[in-house]
């Protein structure tokens, strides 16, 4: 609908006219866009809820429908993209106070000094194309444009080379290099990425096959299983240190968190669809709160159930404090020992876990107990936001 300056009519009554169809055009994009929000605000408002009956009964249905909405809400998001002209990445790093309830749809892409920079200089020359005369430098304007390189397969050929001696006919070659998984072809960096794709960016198997077919190299899930198995085996004994490490702070915070475990054992008695629910057991040492010399770390426990058992285990021998929530399998945890000694390991209670009691209360029953409570918890955030990240003895 937009015409460049100079091809503008002169007539006052085609420029009213063309005035006013852009502005029924604006009005249209804005309603479009003012629904858009809407419904991004819903969305974001059912995910939220749901994300807090995650741990129901119904947990695994309520997952689904959560991963359902968050697909829609970015779809949705790109629809507002798509319609919207202004710079997607040129926005404030923290929105302003007013704009503090509109909807975070861009800001600008934080990337970390250490990630490499290239330059590349657009040089005008050295001599002015209007006199001829000589340029000198006077400054320059730098920009800086994100970029990836892509990921690419390389197969390393390695060549031993055999020589012989022309005197006494002894032969002599260098030895093979060692592989993290002895006769396999996978590189180092090669199962490394498998590992973070796997575990970390939650990229099942049978993806990451597809995604190597189509750069090249067609490697079974089989061998990928394979693979993951050995280099778990590998990496045991680091694996093992660093646990030991963590375990060993007088200071653990845990949690755990259901999680869908294939059964095919099931499946085959007729009993549903083989899959049934584990526990992930999450222990974390961060003391950062309080600018501790130990740096942050977690282990993460697998356990094909809820029992108690499982956490007595795994805590046997630590001692100090335990910060969790009131999971009843704690509670031996901190009774006094049989021949009259302290508890090895001290309680201290999660405020999250506590507040979302008081807070759920409220919401159904606008309490004005459960609204002070929530005030006062509150505050001890706030003297907590106030101190974060300082010694203890401050």
């Amino acid at each position: 609908m937009s015409k460049p300056a100079e091809n503008l009519p002169d007539d006052p009554a085609e420029l009213k006219a063309m005035i006013a169809a852009l502005q029924a055009e604006n009005a249209k994009i804005s309603a479009t866009l003012r629904v858009h929000d809407q419904l991004v605000q819903a969305l974001r408002l059912r995910i939220a809820k749901l994300q807090k009956l995650a741990f129901g009964k119904s947990s695994e249905k309520i997952e689904r429908e959560i991963e359902q909405l968050e697909l829609a809400l970015e779809d949705l998001l790109v629809a507002v993209a798509e319609e919207d002209d202004a710079p997607i990445d040129e926005g404030q790093d923290e929105p302003s106070p007013e704009a503090a309830d509109a909807p975070a749809l861009r800001r600008r892409p934080r990337v970390s000094d250490a990630t490499p920079r290239e330059r590349r200089e657009l040089d005008p020359g050295t001599c002015c194309a209007d006199c001829g005369g000589d340029l000198r430098v006077v400054g320059e304007d730098v920009s800086e444009l994100l970029d990836m390189i892509a990921a690419q397969m390389k197969v390393i050929q390695i060549a031993r080379i055999k020589k012989s001696c022309r005197r006494c006919e002894r032969m002599v070659q260098e030895p093979a290099p060692s592989r993290p998984i002895p006769g396999s072809m996978a590189g180092p960096n090669l199962l490394a990425h498998v590992l973070v794709s796997k575990f970390d960016d939650h990229l099942p198997l049978y993806r990451q096959h597809e995604i190597f077919a189509r750069m090249g190299a067609d490697i079974p899930e089989s061998t990928l299983v394979g693979w993951c198995g050995r280099a778990m085996k590998t990496l045991s004994p680091l694996i093992e240190r660093i646990e030991a490490d963590i375990m060993a702070s007088d200071l653990l915070h845990a949690d755990d968190t259901p999680i869908r475990v294939l059964d095919r054992s099931l499946r085959d008695k007729g009993l549903g669809k083989g899959v049934k629910q584990g526990r992930i057991w999450a222990y974390v040492r961060d003391q950062r709160a309080w600018a501790g010399a130990a740096p942050p770390g977690a282990v993460y426990q697998f356990a094909p159930d809820w029992k108690e058992e499982h956490v007595l285990s795994y805590l046997a021998n630590a001692r100090g404090i335990l910060q969790a929530d009131g999971y009843k399998g704690y509670a031996k945890l901190y009774e006094q020992e049989p021949d009259g000694r302290p508890p090895r390991l001290r309680e201290a209670a999660c405020w999250a876990h506590l507040r979302r009691d008081f807070h759920d209360f409220w919401t159904s029953t606008k309490s004005e107990i459960a609204r002070e409570a929530l005030d006062r918890i509150g505050k001890f955030y706030d003297v907590e936001r106030n101190i974060n990240g300082q010694p203890a003895d401050v």
